[in-house]
């Protein structure tokens, strides 16, 4: 899962990113691209190396992107070069500046959402006229247009001149034919208030709060945070009345908007958690471990993970007839322990 961090200049994007991976610039790296790569807290992970003891334990990770600001990103104007180096990624962190202090003006959270939102969907209709019309000329000189494409991009068309972003539709923005196009405004959306240090409520913008999926961070105390021992962490945590880190809290809720879930394997070799959407069949979960696997499927061997804490032990969970052998179509769910059985 790869996150792409953005907002409008002065919003506090560098400081929420080292806030995030614990990976701290010093100023001379500021105006680079930046990728912070972590791993999902999961204490089900934690458990299951517990019992199993293997050689490696391998978390799910989660990649944060932070496109490099030229300057100082002093301007109050967006830069759209900064915007095209996060259409690879699965969602966006809309970062919105809700905290104020010397040398800022009062922070004006939902004018600032609509400035950039209205960016990425203006972003995107220049990126379906241009490709409308190309389709038009080609046309013209006879060469063949897909037909579905030309109707879905319509589609697109009517949306984003209404100022609507895709995301809005999902059918559309994951349409199979439109993947290529990684529309900005129909990427999946986690609006990150970043609040003071002493303000841990959601701003007075009931609009924003009742459409969009909104959180809070207080980025500043959660720098500082990430710069901790995990002693001296648990002291902060306690302090400022912080029940989970940024870290813990936009994961799960980055896991929710993508709808992903995880799946385990386990053995004395390895304990590893795999990160699949929500629907997958157990055909196509196996083929995120390997392709080989996929091809000489033949069963796949599943247990729940309550059920395998329930029992204490693997053996006592297959005389408990909580075992289970799946085919093919089995949907995978959420904290599945799977043994795929193939023959290559």
């Amino acid at each position: 899962m790869k996150l792409g961090i953005t907002g409008l200049p002065g919003s506090g994007k560098s400081t929420v990113f080292e806030a995030l991976t614990r990976n701290i610039s010093d100023a001379g790296h500021k105006g680079e691209n930046r990728i912070g790569t972590i791993r999902v807290p999961d204490p089900r992970v934690d458990v299951l190396s517990n019992m199993y003891q293997p050689k490696k334990t391998i978390y799910a990770q989660v990649e944060y992107f932070l496109p490099g600001m030229p300057g100082h990103d002093k301007e109050k104007k967006i830069n759209r070069n900064l915007l095209t180096p996060i259409r690879d990624c699965d969602a966006l962190i809309h970062l919105i500046r809700n905290f104020g202090g010397y040398g800022f003006e009062e922070p004006t959270p939902y004018k600032d959402f609509l400035k950039l939102d209205q960016e990425l969907v203006l972003t995107d209709l220049m990126v379906v006229e241009k490709r409308l019309e190309r389709m038009k000329l080609d046309k013209k000189r006879g060469k063949p247009t897909e037909q579905e494409e030309v109707s879905l991009l319509t589609e697109c068309l009517k949306k984003l001149e209404d100022e609507i972003p895709l995301r809005k539709f999902p059918d559309i923005a994951s349409a199979h034919l439109l993947r290529g196009y990684a529309f900005l405004s129909g990427k999946p959306m986690l609006v990150l208030f970043n609040n003071e240090d002493d303000n841990d409520g959601l701003p007075d913008v009931k609009d924003l709060i009742s459409s969009e999926d909104c959180i809070i961070i207080r980025g500043k105390l959660e720098q500082e945070l990430a710069q901790m021992s995990d002693e001296e962490a648990e002291d902060f945590l306690r302090e400022f009345n912080i029940t989970a880190s940024a870290t813990a809290r936009v994961i799960k809720r980055s896991y929710q908007l993508l709808g992903l879930i995880s799946f385990f394997t386990v053995g004395k070799d390895e304990v590893r958690a795999w990160t699949i959407k929500k629907g997958t069949h157990a055909l196509d979960a196996a083929e995120v471990i390997h392709s080989d696997i996929k091809k000489g499927f033949i069963r796949a061997e599943v247990l729940s993970y309550n059920d395998l804490t329930d029992a204490g032990t693997y053996q006592e969970a297959r005389k408990r007839g909580t075992v289970r052998l799946e085919g093919k179509t089995y949907e995978v769910q959420d904290g599945d322990i799977i043994n795929f059985r193939f023959n290559v």
